[in-house]
Order: C-alpha cells, then structure tokens, then sequence
C-alpha cells in the first residue's frame, strides 16, 4: 500500500508541475497582474501557489488514505513534543546539581594542591621529632592516683617536647594534644591493679616551631625482661673461627639477636649496654687457648624491667672436647 502511495503523489507531483508551469506562462504572456505587482512577479507567485498546492494535495492524500501517517501526525508528535518539553524540566535541576558538583570537584582540587603544596613545604622543613617516635617514658604505680599521675606525666611529656620544638618560647603551654578516649582506656587498664609503664608516642612527624604535637599514648605491663646472670644468647664456634674477623661477626650477630629477643619479650630500650673491654677479654683468651671449640655468651647484669636499659656482658667459655 505504501509503495502505490509513493507512486501515486511522484505521478500526481509530476502532472500538477507542468500545469503550473503553464498556467504561470499563460498569464506572464497575458500580462495578467495581481496586487499591482508586475505580471512577472504574478507569474512567479502563481507558480509558488501551485507548488503548494501540490504539497496540501500531497499530505491530504497520505492523511485520507495512511491511518500510520494520521497517527504519526496528530499523536505521536504532539505527544513527543510534550515528553521534550518535560524533559527539559527535568533537565533544569540535573544541570544545577551537576554545576555544584563541578563547584565541589574544582574545590576538592584547589585543597588537594594546597594539600601537595603543604607536603612539599613539610618535606623541606626542619623535621625534629619523627612520627612513631617515643617522647617520654613514665612508671604508673595502681596504688597511686591514676588521674593525678597522669596529669603529671603530661606537664613533664609537655615541658620535655616544648624544648624540643619551640624552645625560644616560654609562655607556650600544652602543646601536646592526645585523644580523651586513649586516656579513659589507660585509667581503666591501671585501675586493675599491678604496675605499668606509659608511653608517649607521635603519632605525626613534627617539625621545629610547630604549636601543636599529637601524641599516641600507650599502657604497657612493667614486667621483668631478663634477670641478672641470665645467659640471652650464644653461639658456639669452632678452629675455623679463631680469627677476628670471624669473631667480630659472630659478636655482632650476638648482640643483633639479644635485641630481637628482649624486644620479642615485650622491652622498650633503646640501646644494649655493653660492660667492659671483651674484646680485649676475647683476645687475650684466645692466645691462652688454641685449636680449641669455646663459647660466647651474652649474660644480663642485672635485673631489667620493661622501660629499663638492658646491661649485658660477653664472656667467652672454653668447651671441654
């Protein structure tokens, strides 16, 4: 049916057009006017007006014989004209809301430059106390005032970090800053009883002049690490070893695996202190003492407890073969 359709209006289109064609010639020869216009100018208007004449013969055929082309025309478009334009409403809000999130986009971009720009000025400053660092080290007795002890703890941990970082300014106060929640947790653990030792930690890298230092503080058990004579560790070496370069190793590793041991046992010292010249000790043993199997130890000088320098000697030990 279409197809007819299609054919009808060409072969329609095309009679129509010569006798418009023609009826323009006869009145431009004719010198017919219109209006007053010339009768070139009416010819050319009668010319148009048959042009569509032809067009409103076309769309009334397609809408007298095509139910498709008269739903198309009188449903379809209103109908899609009336979703554009409530479509461009919806679309009102959507733009706003995209226009603040660009805003919200654009402002998280200027703080994170600032942000890389604050780490770039941080990285060139005068770092003087590095994060995970301990500031302070204090013994907390049970029996004692918890709260009381620790608001002593903090003015000493206070005065101790101010002279670090601003140390040219008497009137600071309280520069460090530490959770109410991390306190409550340390008062609750020494409320049950025995003895402990707190530790001041940073919790960020502080550089020189800074007002505020944050802090992390931690409630450890002071317990006993190493008893006086214990024997830490030691190794064995034989003939092949009795030189010193050999046994200088073998004192370094020594002294390597005393520390991984008492810090596996809970201590904080910093430093393994060693007593007396071994070395000489070992040297003057060894020309005593040839061609033999003997025995380094490391031995605790005295009791040690968690926050305590660990004191040791090394003592070398001939083994009977």
């Amino acid at each position: 049916m279409a197809w007819i359709l299609i054919i009808f209006l060409i072969l329609l289109g095309g009679l129509i057009a010569p006798f418009g064609d023609l009826l323009g010639t006869k009145i431009g020869k004719a010198r017919f006017s219109i209006l007053r216009l010339r009768p070139k100018k009416t010819a050319t208007i009668v010319t148009i007006l048959t042009g569509g004449f032809i067009s409103a013969i076309s769309i009334g055929l397609l809408l007298l014989v095509s139910e498709e082309f008269r739903q198309r025309l009188f449903v379809d478009i209103p109908f899609l004209q009336k979703t554009l334009d409530e479509s461009k409403k919806a679309l009102i809000p959507l733009q706003e809301e995209r226009k603040k999130l660009e805003d919200k986009i654009n402002n998280k971009e200027r703080e994170l430059n600032k942000l890389k720009s604050d780490i770039k000025g941080f990285r060139r400053g005068n770092v003087v106390i590095k994060r995970g660092q301990t500031l302070f080290i204090a013994e907390i007795n049970s029996n004692s005032n918890i709260k009381l002890a620790l608001a002593e703890i903090y003015n000493e941990a206070d005065k101790f970090v101010q002279k670090i970082v601003i140390p040219n300014n008497k009137e600071a106060k309280n520069i460090l800053l530490w959770r109410p929640s991390d306190i409550t947790k340390i008062e609750s653990l020494a409320a049950k009883g025995g003895d402990w030792i707190l530790l001041i930690k940073t919790a960020t890298n502080v550089l020189r002049g800074d007002n505020y230092v944050f802090v992390s503080p931690n409630l450890l058990e002071n317990k006993l690490i190493v008893r006086k004579g214990d024997v830490i560790k030691s190794s064995i070496l034989g003939k092949s070893d009795l030189n010193q370069k050999s046994i200088n190793s073998k004192i370094q590793s020594l002294l390597r695996e005393t520390r991984d041991e008492i810090i596996s046992k809970g201590s904080q010292a910093n430093e393994i202190k060693t007593r007396g010249n071994f070395v000489k000790k070992i040297r003057d043993f060894l020309k005593d003492n040839q061609n033999i199997k003997f025995k380094l130890e490391i031995v605790s000088l005295r009791d040690s407890k968690t926050a305590e320098p660990i004191a040791v000697e090394i003592n070398i030990l001939k083994i009977e073969s």
